[in-house]
């Protein structure tokens, strides 16, 4: 169970946001100096999960993921400093993409990733 709230939803996808607090993060390094080049804790972290269950094939799930980080990029000026989880929470029809992997697929993705990260920059 994923836990933060969330944010947005499409048809497949889900924006889960986790905010992040420095004062209760438990981090255990050897020095302070660690801390500050390893976890930048101020920053827009974004994680994608695409789990099998939605898309059975490796590539297709690789391809989803690709996607995601892609267009979550375009969109981290306007999100705040927090942790971000894309879900794919339902599978893209087998009988409209055939192919595990298609330009189709790609775009049906990208477009749908997009307006997430729309309705989501709104709403954080």
């Amino acid at each position: 169970m994923l836990a933060g709230t969330i944010v947005a939803k499409t048809q497949h996808f889900a924006l889960h946001c986790n905010r992040l607090d420095v004062k209760h993060a438990p981090v255990r390094v050897a020095s302070p100096a660690d801390t500050a080049t390893l976890f930048h804790l101020q920053d827009m972290w974004i994680g994608a999960m695409v789990p099998k269950r939605w898309a059975k094939r490796a590539v297709t799930r690789n391809a989803i993921k690709r996607q995601i980080y892609t267009v979550s990029a375009d969109f981290s000026q306007l999100y705040p400093p927090a942790a971000f989880v894309v879900r794919l929470r339902s599978g893209f029809a087998r009988t409209e993409f055939v192919s595990a992997v298609s330009d189709q697929l790609r775009q049906a993705v990208r477009a749908e990733v997009q307006a997430l990260m729309q309705a989501g920059a709104k709403a954080a």
